[in-house]
């Protein structure tokens, strides 16, 4: 397939990997990329040394493009960019902030840059600011998230219908039917995060893995709006949040019971009961680990099953 996201990011399917705290090491990155799609390394769970090594590593690891997902909420971000520059990493994803802060910069040393965003306003804002593209990312998605709670199927056009620029679809998405359906909308690609958890590669830990698969329907839910939004598998931490709502918790209440390292504890830890566990809506569809190249090999499997599918239908 060429699209505008293939040729922007020079890959063979127009399949981006989230990067995922705490999920998204050189050994998931290089998988996804070696298999067409584009792998994203997850700065936001990484000190600056850590994320050279992992550069480095994924740089041994596949020679097709990869990128940096950096979340402009944590500290040292520029050490973080400067690192980037130093190593020559061609794609960067900058989320969590704004993005007049540091596009300029990483443009003027020839870096393709990606901003994440949750609504029409935020898309126009990252246009002005000079992205290359934008992740449009519904509610359904699982850590830090929007406020609003608009949907993927809401957003996704309204941000196409108002931008110049391409447009990838992002929040609840985890089969080819449903990359089918984001691109019908008019994305011109898709991000994958919880699915590409819940893989072999993955480096979060076995057990939050395997509480992926066991979740059903309606075992996430967004919650600590007053930090910053993030969709949480409901555990023992979950319900300590509910309760400190309804005792009428205040947001200094609630950053001291959220503490430090607490989605450390639940996802690459693996502590089910304290940890914090994000992950997004569709991770009740998800009910196997399986390598990232069986995985990509389904996706694209289910996504002309479905296009077939849709050949067959005839609204005249």
């Amino acid at each position: 397939m060429t699209n505008p996201i293939t040729q922007l990011f020079k890959i063979k399917y127009p399949i981006i990997q989230g990067g995922m705290i705490w999920a998204s090491g050189h050994t998931l990155a290089s998988a996804v990329s070696n298999a067409g799609g584009l792998g994203l390394l997850g700065a936001g769970s990484m000190y600056p040394e850590v994320l050279r090594t992992h550069i480095k590593k994924c740089k041994q690891e596949t020679t097709k493009p990869f990128g940096v997902n950096v979340p402009m909420l944590y500290p040292d971000l520029q050490q973080i960019l400067d690192i980037i520059v130093a190593e020559k990493v061609k794609i960067v994803f900058t989320s969590a902030g704004n993005p007049k802060t540091y596009t300029a910069f990483l443009k003027s040393h020839g870096i393709t840059v990606v901003h994440v965003v949750s609504s029409l306003k935020f898309a126009l804002k990252a246009q002005e600011a000079g992205v290359d593209a934008v992740v449009a990312e519904g509610f359904e998605a699982g850590g830090h998230n929007g406020r609003d709670e608009t949907t993927t199927m809401v957003l996704i056009p309204s941000v196409v219908n108002k931008l110049d620029i391409p447009v990838i679809a992002a929040g609840g998405i985890a089969t080819g039917s449903q990359i089918l359906a984001a691109m019908s909308l008019g994305a011109a690609g898709v991000q994958i995060g919880s699915r590409f958890v819940a893989t072999e590669e993955a480096s979060s830990h076995l057990a939050f893995k395997e509480q992926i698969v066991a979740a059903q329907e309606g075992s996430t839910q967004l919650t600590l709006k007053e930090l910053a939004p993030v969709r949480l598998l409901k555990n023992k931490f979950f319900e300590a949040i509910q309760q400190a709502y309804a005792n009428g918790a205040t947001k200094e209440d609630l950053v001291q019971l959220l503490g430090r390292a607490r989605a450390k504890k639940g996802m690459f830890l693996g502590d089910l009961e304290e940890g914090e566990l994000e992950i997004g809506q569709v991770a009740g569809l998800i009910d196997d680990i399986i390598p990232v190249a069986d995985l990509m090999k389904r996706l694209l499997s289910e996504f002309n099953q479905a296009k077939k599918r849709m050949g067959k239908l005839d609204f005249s």
